[in-house]
């Protein structure tokens, strides 16, 4: 079955503006973190760092430019309806968006092939933009997520598998090990996310999910929900501060999702988002009606 051009064409217009858009400006739930974070930050250079992000997002949407140079490698997680009418269409669909988008936003150009060590100057190359896909008996939408995952806020990333004797005090020891060794790097206050499961790739695919979940929203298993709280307490007494430069508040939260395990291992993932955690979702309908709902009230 070949693809509908003009499908094709209409959808990836409707996601070069989606990204477009979130490439320069944050999330509703990010930008009320974010003040939130400064009422609390009244001492050393904290207040400074909250000023400067404060006007560097007045001047990305003044502007109309990416509310940092690193956009990142483009990834996209597709919870597609089994009735969604164009499933033929979304992936040239999102491939040509990211094509469109690295013009008109514009997005720096990120994609370099391995062992050729090539930048293709598109941020398409292969298998980028990444795309997960999951889909959704009886409906008939798609439900789209954009990623940009910078640099700095992806060296963080690990997975690794613990012995299960290590237990959760051994997972949560991996995460403090790591965001004390390259948390500066991911442009704090970050968004830790956190997968544990059975397998290191499980793990490392539920920690980036765990990153599209909004800021302050918790696992629905009680025990989970208060390890997010401790390890959240815990990565704040550290005390990186925004942009790493001292503060009482490292972090603007820490989401975990969870697989079932194999009883002989335990495996735990990270992903970090920088203070920029440029997130961005919505709803298209067959008829291209669309509701952007990390961004509310926007119209593409």
């Amino acid at each position: 079955m070949s693809c509908d051009s003009q499908v094709v064409e209409r959808l990836s217009g409707l996601v070069s503006s989606f990204i477009c858009h979130s490439a320069g400006h944050l999330p509703d739930d990010v930008k009320t973190r974010l003040a939130q974070m400064k009422e609390v930050e009244t001492e050393g250079f904290a207040p400074s760092i909250y000023d400067v992000m404060e006007k560097n997002m007045e001047m990305a949407d003044k502007l109309g430019r990416p509310s940092c140079q690193d956009t990142g490698l483009p990834q996209f997680f597709a919870k597609v309806g089994t009735g969604f009418p164009y499933l033929e269409e979304i992936e040239p669909a999102l491939v040509e968006a990211v094509k469109k988008a690295t013009v008109e936003a514009p997005l720096r150009h990120n994609a370099v092939e391995v062992f050729d060590e090539v930048n293709t100057g598109n941020n398409v190359a292969h298998r980028i933009p990444w795309i997960d896909w999951e889909l959704v008996p009886g409906s008939d939408k798609l439900e789209l997520y954009f990623y940009m995952a910078g640099g700095g806020c992806s060296l963080p990333g690990f997975a690794k598998v613990l012995m299960p004797l290590e237990g959760y005090d051994g997972i949560a020891k991996a995460v403090f090990d790591q965001m004390t060794t390259y948390g500066v790097n991911a442009c704090p206050p970050c968004l830790v996310g956190i997968g544990i499961a059975g397998s290191a790739e499980v793990a490392a695919k539920l920690s980036k999910k765990a990153l599209l979940r909004p800021v302050g929203s918790h696992n629905e298993n009680p025990k989970a929900a208060q390890m997010e709280r401790d390890i959240e307490e815990g990565l704040n007494s550290v005390g990186l501060g925004p942009g790493g430069f001292g503060g009482k508040l490292s972090v603007m939260g820490v989401n975990i999702e969870q697989a079932a395990r194999h009883p002989a291992t335990l495996a735990v993932g990270m992903s970090t988002a920088c203070w920029a955690h440029r997130r961005a979702g919505m709803i298209i309908s067959p008829d291209f009606t669309y509701d952007f709902f990390t961004h509310k009230g926007v119209t593409l």
